[in-house]
């Protein structure tokens, strides 16, 4: 794995130099774009629309519309003078609780691994983030642009999350929701269904179906095989009875929780070799 940036954490008076890796990728089937009558991958150009003609990359330049049709242009050295403090520093600026943060901020994960010189810091604030319970808010300089972040204990090291400023949530105001009245007995319902299906998360169980499903398409393909049976899609517009429907989720619920216990019991019972 390689490290996409150095720096170091500042905590208090402390530096704990750090290396900083993605957390995470995506595992998106992708597919070309190719010319039907040849298969020839299409290839996309800038073409200016005004001067008819392909534009190379030293032609290019940022500009901001401040109105319709209208541009500030941004040069490379305007951008770099308006840098704050472009330092390789990860600057602790408070703690807080996790469940003090809603889950629409987050947006991207990083792992943060010592350096060689960094090792006895690094694990003092890991250990001390521990017995608090706390996380870190953090910013930080990524590409020439400031982030907000929050760092926490992951699996014995420190992760960093870059996280949402709050101008760039959007707000739900203006977006319907009709007031209907919910009786007691679906809403009783409703919570036992929640309390059945109710589980300890664990992500090894869940996975990407459509992926794998696509996978299994591309390689029958790749075989010969071109033939798919394709699921009915379920009919729109039907009106269901909402107590017949929690009635048989629940029912349906119970069922799966009582088969899953007996799993459980068989496989303890099960004679070992």
């Amino acid at each position: 794995m390689r490290s996409l940036w150095k720096g170091a954490i500042s905590f208090g008076l402390v530096n704990i130099p750090i290396k900083l890796y993605t957390a995470t990728e995506r595992q998106d089937v992708r597919f070309n774009y190719l010319h039907q009558p040849c298969n020839t991958p299409i290839r996309y150009e800038k073409v200016c629309p005004t001067c008819k003609s392909e534009v190379s990359p030293k032609e290019i330049v940022r500009g901001y519309e401040y109105a319709k049709g209208r541009y500030v242009i941004m040069a490379e050295q305007d951008l770099e003078g308006v840098a704050i403090e472009a330092t390789k520093t990860v600057d602790i600026v408070d703690f807080v609780s996790l469940d003090q943060i809603d889950p629409i901020y987050f947006d991207k994960t990083y792992f943060l691994e010592p350096a060689e010189t960094g090792t006895k810091a690094y694990q003092l604030l890991r250990q001390a983030m521990e017995q608090t319970g706390k996380i870190a808010v953090a910013r930080i300089i990524i590409r020439s642009k400031q982030v907000l972040a929050v760092i926490r204990v992951f699996q014995g090291m420190l992760a960093m999350e870059t996280i949402f400023f709050p101008a760039e949530i959007r707000s739900p105001e203006g977006l319907q929701i009709s007031e209907m009245t919910v009786a007691d007995k679906e809403l009783q319902m409703a919570t036992s269904l929640v309390d059945n299906l109710s589980v300890k998360f664990e992500p090894d169980k869940y996975r990407n179906n459509y992926r794998q499903a696509l996978l299994d398409l591309i390689d029958r393909k790749i075989q010969g095989k071109e033939a798919v049976e394709v699921a009915p899609n379920p009919e729109d517009g039907k009106v269901v009875d909402l107590m017949a429907a929690l009635e048989a989720s629940l029912k349906a619920a119970q069922e799966q929780t009582s088969r899953d216990k007996k799993k459980k019991n068989t496989r303890k019972k099960a004679p070992t070799g």
